[in-house]
């Protein structure tokens, strides 16, 4: 249960309005997360352009690359309802729940390519120690065959991630 006063859909200007129709049309439900954007329609409109840009736009990353990262970091940052999420997310693309379970009950061992598990190693690193990335990190992940634009993109969406997981903990969605 959220800790403020979240805004019902008929105290929404018209703009907020359109928001929840088409967070409510991508996923299915009026999450609380949602609702309480909406308390700052600014946010909100943020929000909505880095989810936009990072998560729903055609990029140099693949989508289940994506949607693993989401899993992991969010799981990483103790979020539970965003693991539940992504994990309602993964299953509408096509992620097989076998891969979801290996992803949750730890990365590491899935029968995911080498490459991947090694970007999501980085993304764990990014999120919880970032000041402990180094130059090496950047190096194996090039010679596993990521590109510089694709290294800053996972960068990016793994503090999406952090801001959201965060956002939606200490507000209580």
């Amino acid at each position: 249960m959220a800790h403020i006063k979240l805004p019902k859909v008929d105290e929404v200007d018209e703009k907020t309005k359109k928001q929840f129709d088409k967070f409510e049309a991508l996923t299915g439900q009026l999450s609380d997360l949602i609702r309480i954007l909406a308390t700052r329609p600014d946010i909100m409109e943020m929000t909505d352009k880095m989810i936009k840009t990072l998560l729903v736009s055609k990029t140099e990353l693949d989508s289940k690359i994506k949607e693993y990262i989401a899993i992991v970091v969010s799981l990483e940052n103790g979020c539970k309802i965003c693991v539940g999420e992504h994990e309602r997310v993964a299953k509408m693309m096509g992620i097989s729940a076998e891969e979801i379970d290996q992803l949750k009950t730890g990365f590491e061992n899935a029968t995911l390519d080498d490459a991947v598990i090694k970007l999501l190693r980085f993304c764990v690193k990014c999120a919880k120690e970032s000041y402990k990335v180094m130059q090496e990190d950047f190096d194996e992940l090039r010679e596993a065959g990521f590109s510089d634009s694709q290294l800053f993109e996972t960068v990016t969406i793994v503090g999406y991630y952090n801001f959201i997981n965060t956002v939606s903990t200490a507000m209580g969605a």
